[in-house]
């Protein structure tokens, strides 16, 4: 399976593409954008590898036109140019980008009428599993468990809460077969007065170099239960997200799935 990426050159990218070659797929290219100094460099010198023979691109279209999947952690507008590049080429476009708007989202439905499109907050396996544990706890606890969401990340994380910790949270609404929408409180401050009853809260916390932790908790009168996920590398989404592409690789028909799909969670 030939796999390329878009946003090669930061952090992730370069985590996407060693978890791409060390998958036994074909590293089939990436992307940065126009006038960015790693355009031109090879992809295996960039890694730290043998030279590959492959460059840098900063063409995305011929990118998609080359593979069978891309996979795209960059930034809500990037994604939205990328997935109707998947849809007009009919690869299968996988997303890990955090902080998309609903149109952003209503962008990834649109493509996925036309190709496999797996998005998801989160692609590490132990998250997903914590997902649908959520969604379960929620509904044997009920209400009389309020649910709390805690989340740290690095200092560098522009977004918040998580998408992780929003995905989180949809997870309990639909547990309690509620929209998150109507339930949440992302932030407190000052005089607030008593917690409603229903309430999804959530707390962000941001500092060094904290890759991921989530926790999610069910406090009732006498006892709290408590799930929690921690990520000591950016590797497990890495190759949560190469395993998703070759999942829906295998898959004919075009959709929106996520990584519980994947799982078979």
């Amino acid at each position: 399976m030939k796999i390329g990426i878009v946003g090669c050159a930061g952090r992730m990218g370069r985590m996407l593409m060693n978890a791409v070659l060390e998958s036994g797929c074909t590293l089939a290219g990436g992307t940065e954008r126009p006038g960015s100094d790693a355009v031109g460099q090879d992809l295996g010198t960039l890694l730290g590898r043998p030279p590959l023979g492959l460059t840098v691109g900063s063409d995305a279209r011929a990118l998609f036109a080359a593979c069978d999947a891309v996979i795209d952690f960059t930034a809500p507008a990037a994604t939205v140019s990328h997935a109707a590049l998947a849809a007009e080429t009919a690869t299968v476009l996988v997303v890990g980008t955090t902080g998309l708007s609903r149109d952003d989202e209503a962008a990834l439905t649109a493509a996925a009428a036309r190709t496999p499109v797996v998005y998801a907050p989160n692609f590490s396996v132990g998250v997903n599993l914590l997902m649908a544990l959520t969604e379960r706890a929620a509904a044997v606890l009920g209400d009389d468990y309020d649910i709390e969401i805690v989340e740290m990340h690095h200092r560098h994380k522009v977004d918040a809460p998580s998408g992780t910790a929003l995905g989180l949270g949809r997870a309990a609404a639909k547990g309690r077969a509620v929209a998150l929408d109507q339930v949440w409180c992302k932030s407190r401050d000052g005089h607030t007065g008593a917690r409603p009853k229903g309430e999804i809260g959530f707390a962000t916390l941001r500092g060094g170099d904290v890759v991921g932790d989530h926790t999610v908790m069910f406090a009732a009168e006498g006892e709290r239960v408590e799930l929690t996920h921690k990520a000591s590398s950016r590797a497990v989404f890495a190759k949560g997200a190469v395993r998703a592409a070759r999942w829906a690789g295998n898959r004919a028909e075009p959709g929106l799935y996520s990584m519980r799909d994947v799982l078979g969670l």
